[in-house]
C-alpha cells in the first residue's frame, strides 16, 4: 500500500508545496528574530516549523483514506461548522477590534479559518447532485442560502476577508457545475450596480480601507500607513534584495504585520525582484497542479473539492500579493502557507493533502 501510494503522489505538487513552507520559515525567522527576547529569538519559527510537521504528519496518515469518504460527511460538517462560528460570538476572544479566536489552552485557533475548508467539502457533497441543473436563480437560490449562512456568521465578526473568500470558492463552484453562464453573468452584473449600496453596509474603518486604497496619503499615519511602508520595502528590494536580515523595513518596525499579513514585503525587501519570482512561481506550480488534478479527477466530488480548494488559493495569493503592492484594499487575508498562523497553516496543508489524495485516487490503486 506504501508503495502504490508513494508511486502515485504528485511530487511536483509536493516539492512546490514543501518549498513555500521552507521558505516561510525562513522569512518568518528574519521577520521576527529583532524583535523578540534573545532567549526566544526563534520562537515564532520554531512554533510554525512544529505545527508544520505535525499537519504534515497527520496529512501522510490521512492519505491513507479515500477523499470519498468526505462526501457523507458534508451536511454534518456543515453543522459543525456553524455551531464553531457561532460559538466564536459567544466565547470567542477579541483582537485588533474582531473577534476571531477561541483559545484551547495555550493556544488560540480562528474557527474562519477552518470554516474555509469544511465549507469546500460540504459544498462539494451539495452540488455533486446539483451539476448541470443551475440554469435558473431559482435552482441556485438554496445553493447561495447554503454558502450565505456562514458568509454572514463569518462577516460579523468582522473579518470581510475571508467572507469575500467565500465568494471565490462559491463562484468556482458553481462554475464548474456547470452554472447557465447568462445567470452568472446577470449575478455580476447585479453585484456591480449594488456597490453603491453596499458602500452604506460598510464600517468607517472598512470604508478608510477602500479610501487608502485609491489614495493611500488620504490617512498616511493611520490606514494608509501599511500600504505606503509595504510599496517602500518591495520598492527598495529592487532586483536582488537586501539581503536575509537585512531589511530596514521590516527590521526596523517601519512594516506592521510583517510575518503575517505583509509577509510578501519582507520576502520583495530581502530577497528582491529574483526572490518574489521565484516565490510566485512556486504558488503558479501549486495552482497549475490543483487544475490538473481537478481536470483529472476520478468523480464529480472530487473535481468539485478540487477547484474549491484551488480557488480558495488563488484568491488568497491574488488579493494578499495585490494587497501589499497597493492594487487591492488591505483585507487581511494571509499568504497560504507563508504567513505566520497556525489556523491557517492548518487549513492549508490539509486543503494541499486533499489534493494529493484526489491525485492518487483518479484511478483505483492497487494493492
Amino acid at each position: 500500500m506504501t508503495k502504490s501510494i508513494l508511486r502515485r503522489t504528485d511530487f511536483t505538487l509536493l516539492a512546490a508545496t514543501l518549498g513555500i513552507i521552507l521558505m516561510s520559515l525562513v522569512i518568518i525567522g528574519s521577520a521576527t528574530h529583532i524583535n523578540t527576547p534573545s532567549d526566544d529569538r526563534y520562537w515564532f519559527v520554531a512554533r510554525q516549523g512544529i505545527f508544520a510537521l505535525m499537519n504534515i504528519g497527520l496529512a501522510v496518515f490521512l492519505m491513507n483514506f479515500d477523499y470519498k469518504m468526505l462526501q457523507g460527511y458534508g451536511n454534518r460538517l456543515y453543522v459543525f461548522n456553524l455551531i464553531m462560528l457561532v460559538a466564536v460570538m459567544l466565547v470567542g476572544q477579541s483582537a485588533l477590534g474582531a473577534q476571531r479566536w477561541i483559545s484551547i489552552g495555550p493556544i488560540s485557533i480562528q474557527p474562519s479559518e477552518f470554516s474555509k475548508i469544511i465549507m469546500i467539502i460540504s459544498l462539494a457533497a451539495m452540488l455533486e447532485e446539483r451539476v448541470g441543473k443551475l440554469n435558473t436563480l431559482h435552482d441556485l437560490l438554496p445553493v447561495a442560502a447554503y454558502v450565505g449562512v456562514p458568509f454572514l456568521l463569518v462577516l460579523k465578526q468582522p473579518d470581510l476577508g475571508t467572507s469575500l473568500v467565500f465568494m471565490a470558492i462559491f463562484l468556482g463552484m458553481i462554475f464548474i457545475s456547470g452554472i447557465n453562464l447568462r445567470l452568472l453573468g446577470g449575478i455580476f452584473a447585479a453585484g456591480i450596480a449594488m456597490m453603491p449600496l453596499l458602500w452604506h453596509v460598510l464600517k468607517d474603518y472598512q470604508k478608510m480601507r477602500i479610501m487608502v486604497f485609491m489614495d493611500p496619503n488620504v490617512d498616511p499615519l493611520g490606514s494608509g500607513y501599511h500600504i505606503i511602508q509595504s510599496k517602500i520595502a518591495i520598492g527598495s528590494g529592487m532586483l536582488f534584495g537586501k539581503g536575509l536580515f537585512g531589511g530596514t523595513q521590516s527590521q526596523l518596525n517601519f512594516l506592521p504585520e510583517n510575518h503575517t499579513d505583509f509577509i510578501f514585503a519582507v520576502v520583495g525587501e530581502e530577497l528582491g525582484f529574483i526572490g518574489v519570482t521565484f516565490l510566485l512561481l512556486l504558488y503558479l506550480v501549486v495552482l497549475w497542479r490543483g487544475v490538473l488534478i481537478a481536470r483529472d479527477a476520478s468523480d464529480m466530488f472530487g473535481r468539485l473539492l478540487a477547484v474549491g480548494i484551488t480557488s480558495m488559493l488563488a484568491f488568497h495569493v491574488l488579493v494578499n500579493v495585490g494587497m501589499t503592492l497597493g492594487i487591492m484594499p488591505v483585507t487581511g487575508i494571509p499568504l497560504p502557507l507563508m504567513s505566520y498562523g497556525v489556523s491557517s497553516l492548518t487549513t492549508n496543508i490539509l486543503s494541499i493533502a486533499i489534493l494529493l489524495n484526489i491525485q492518487l485516487r483518479k484511478q483505483k490503486l492497487l494493492f
